[in-house]
């Protein structure tokens, strides 16, 4: 049976061209980083190689920070712990403003820090599933607000966020500003010298690098205390023994990544337009936000009448891989939150699906998995039926 993935907004297969360069860092170039020996010097060019392409495709200033670390989940909680510790627990400002559409990185270590006596605003979205600059600008405070987190795209729509005038907005109120921009590197140009921004997450295997690798970007005097302490890795701001191999895959990854833009904002996007036209020919069928406002990979659709666990599994019954929303959250089984905070028909609720392309999906792979859909949601709305 052939096999289609459609989950890349989960995670992507590893580019073969950054496998082969990884695999010398298990057998050759294996030493600490951080040892004096010839084993550990020889990994130091790799290293210093592997920071130049992450700064030169992030367009990053020499002055600015790039922490390599273990995910951006990681990433997500070092920015709100370490603003949490440096400027609420000192009782300087005690107000974090987030969205209702975050990754659950942030919001579940926002209801912790709430816990801890943080007061946390969580932003709806506009009726185009969109954080909407107005609503921030009537809550965000320069002497109660200590960080604003608005991710760049969400993960189960796809749909961005005006994060370039939103950081125009933090600055000019003297607040840190954060973006979890996992679901854009990769599928949309990032230029951070570009943006006024004091903190950026992103994790490698979401644009075909390997799993277990991440980066967090900081603007030169944002402050910042570390998650991990116990070395002196990354200038002391991320102890731990650096990942070499994930380290200098996510580099290259991030460059042929970014070598791509221009076929995944063509090839991709027509391969997913494609995709999308066909699910709406389906009768009482709904696809969330516009287009024109997604990164070019994703579709978050919803099939009245077919549960979204149901469909999920028929789909894999007949090789093609999905998802019903973030991978993080999956185990849950609960209603998609992006539905709720854009005050989605509940009976709608739980009918969501995730089908999210990569460079390497395949104009056959679209068809086949355009055949399979009209079979799988005839055939559940005709079981839904039959049961009543």
């Amino acid at each position: 049976m052939e096999r289609i993935y459609l989950d890349n907004n989960a995670t992507t297969m590893v580019d073969p061209r950054v496998r082969d360069l990884m695999d010398i860092f298990s057998v050759q170039f294996y030493g600490n980083p951080n040892s004096l020996h010839s084993f550990a010097s020889d990994t130091h060019p790799y290293m210093r190689e592997a920071l130049d392409r992450l700064y030169t495709n992030l367009n990053v200033n020499d002055d600015d920070d790039i922490i390599i670390n273990g995910c951006a989940t990681e990433g997500n909680n070092t920015v709100l712990k370490s603003v949490y510790f440096d400027l609420i627990a000192k009782s300087q400002k005690k107000q974090i403003i987030t969205t209702q559409i975050e990754h659950p990185s942030i919001s579940h270590t926002a209801e912790f820090l709430e816990s801890l006596g943080a007061e946390v605003v969580y932003l709806p979205v506009n009726e185009q599933g969109i954080v909407s600059v107005a609503d921030l600008k009537a809550i965000i405070d320069p002497d109660k607000t200590a960080l604003v987190s608005v991710m760049w795209a969400n993960n189960e729509t796809g749909l961005i966020n005006p994060i370039k005038e939103i950081a125009t907005l933090c600055r000019e109120n003297g607040v840190l500003f954060h973006t979890d921009a996992v679901q854009a590197v990769g599928k949309v140009k990032i230029d951070i010298s570009d943006i006024d921004l004091d903190y950026l997450t992103f994790s490698a295997h979401k644009f075909h690098g390997p799993k277990g690798v991440g980066g967090l970007y900081i603007k030169n005097g944002a402050p910042l205390i570390p998650l991990l302490h116990g070395g002196e890795q990354m200038g002391s701001k991320r102890s731990g023994t650096v990942n070499v191999a994930g380290m200098v895959g996510m580099a290259y990854a991030l460059e042929l990544a970014v070598e791509a833009l221009e076929f995944e904002d063509s090839k991709v996007r027509r391969l997913r337009d494609k995709l999308e036209d066909a699910i709406l020919a389906i009768p009482s069928t709904n696809v969330i936000g516009d287009r024109a406002y997604r990164t070019p990979n994703t579709i978050l659709a919803s099939f009245k009448g077919v549960e979204g666990e149901a469909m999920l599994w028929d789909l894999n019954r007949n090789g093609v891989a999905a998802s019903t929303g973030s991978a993080c959250s999956s185990e849950s089984l609960e209603s998609n939150p992006t539905f709720k905070a854009m005050k989605i028909d509940p009976e709608l609720a739980h009918t969501g699906i995730r089908f999210s392309l990569s460079r390497f999906t395949t104009e056959e792979e679209i068809d086949f998995t355009i055949d399979i859909i009209k079979k799988s949601v005839e055939r559940l709305r005709a079981i839904s039926t039959s049961e009543f």
